[in-house]
């Protein structure tokens, strides 16, 4: 058994560690000159950042377990909060450290910035969805849960949309409930830790997959970087790949490329049409990180917090998170009117914002925007994502598109590569 996996971002690294540690060597083809895929580290005027501010809840069980098995060390790779959500000068959400839910109980009671009355609505509809065990009979859109279950327009600005667009990356009035529920169901119903913010203190590349790729090749396997796969061609037995550097035969492949270059792999196999046509069905949403290096005295009240309708959605002070003092990344999550301005317009619309906000007065001595405009799936209700397995036995696909209960995150891509890996396992 020799099997490839096409992209060394997390699903494919993750299913590549998960093969290695069975015994069984892969051979990684990743097109980019390093791995990670959308969760990439990027070194701008010789400062280390990342593709887009990404962060772990504690439940991702699944994604830690993968690091620390490569030789990360969760405690020392992540500055470890309990769960808070601070919309500044107008609503803070802090869990005192009581076993789940009561956590989130005694938080939404003592929450600043709502009136009793909208308290006592966001603890019972937690409790009500409790009870109904996060699932619905029928999906609909965040928008018509939260009517159905009487969350008035201000507890929805300043809890559940900021939850909702942070966790699905999509707007409330497109976002799927119940993929919204999978996500509460796991991170404030079963432990307090769950619940946790892990905030990483090295970039996404180094923490996950170049670890992974040590890992792999000390188990036997490969990973080619600027290596890039033209096609995917079943024969007999397998499966031939036409790569940068040759034509190989693999016993097995998973394709964890993203999802417009998978759609491009699989379209010429013949029977695979439906799951194609699955995949170019997908509507994405943007993400946009302002990055701005001030002078290194600069800092934000807290390692994380939100602003209340900026243009800002979430800042992050990588000086208390990572120790790069005066360095700020302005997060903007899902499609709006920022996306109308130049890069530089963007930049200076947040540098007025943190001014007006905190009484930030020097200039950034630099700023980076980066933009990526298909970030990651629009997680509407009733998606049907394509599964792992395809019509082929020898090719599965993994990616945070794929099928499963997350919306696209870092757990929802590593779960995919799991999958594959144990599909694989079980054919031995």
């Amino acid at each position: 058994m020799n099997p490839a996996i096409i992209g060394g971002g997390y699903a494919g690294m993750a299913a590549a560690v998960e093969l290695s540690a069975q015994g069984i060597p892969v051979t990684v083809f990743e097109s980019a000159r390093q791995l990670g895929g959308r969760a990439r580290g990027v070194l701008h005027n010789d400062t280390q950042l990342d593709n887009g501010q990404h962060l772990l809840l504690g439940c991702y069980h699944e994604t830690q377990r993968l690091i620390e098995l490569v030789g990360g060390r969760i405690e020392q790779d992540f500055l470890r909060l309990p769960l808070q959500l601070d919309l500044h000068g107008e609503f803070s959400l802090r869990a005192p450290r009581l076993p789940a839910p009561l956590h989130l109980l005694a938080a939404l009671l003592k929450a600043h910035g709502l009136t009793w009355n909208e308290r006592v609505k966001a603890m019972r509809f937690m409790l009500r969805l409790r009870r109904m065990d996060f699932r619905l009979s029928g999906d609909m859109t965040v928008t018509e849960l939260l009517v159905a279950h009487k969350q008035d327009a201000d507890l929805t600005f300043k809890l559940w949309e900021p939850l909702c667009i942070a966790a699905l990356n999509t707007p409330v009035d497109k976002a799927s409930a119940q993929v919204l529920l999978n996500v509460l169901r796991d991170a404030l119903n079963r432990t307090r830790a769950d619940s946790d913010m892990l905030l990483p203190r090295i970039d996404f590349t180094a923490l996950f997959p170049r670890r992974a790729a040590a890992f792999v090749e000390r188990n036997g396997g490969k990973v080619h970087l600027s290596c890039g796969v033209d096609s995917i061609v079943p024969k007999e037995g397998g499966i031939e790949l036409a790569a940068a550097n040759g034509t190989h035969f693999f016993s097995h492949v998973i394709c964890a490329a993203p999802a417009g270059v998978a759609a491009k792999l699989l379209r010429p196999i013949a029977g695979l049409a439906g799951v194609v046509a699955q995949i170019e069905a997908l509507d994405h949403q943007p993400i946009y990180t302002v990055y701005l290096q001030y002078p290194a005295h600069v800092t934000l009240p807290h390692p994380m917090l939100g602003l209340h309708r900026r243009i800002g959605q979430w800042l992050f002070d990588k000086g208390q998170i990572a120790n790069q003092k005066g360095l700020l990344a302005a997060v903007i999550s899902a499609e709006g009117i920022h996306q109308e301005l130049s890069q530089e317009q963007l930049a200076r619309k947040v540098i007025a914002e943190l001014g007006e906000e905190f009484g930030i007065t020097e200039q950034p001595e630099w700023f980076k925007v980066i933009a990526e405009k298909r970030a990651t799936f629009c997680c509407a209700p009733g998606l049907h994502r394509p599964a792992q397995q395809t019509a082929l036995p020898s090719l599965l696909l993994a990616g945070d598109y794929t099928a499963g209960d997350y919306p696209a995150t870092l757990e929802g891509a590593v779960l995919s590569g799991i999958r594959c890996a144990g599909l694989i396992a079980g054919q031995q």
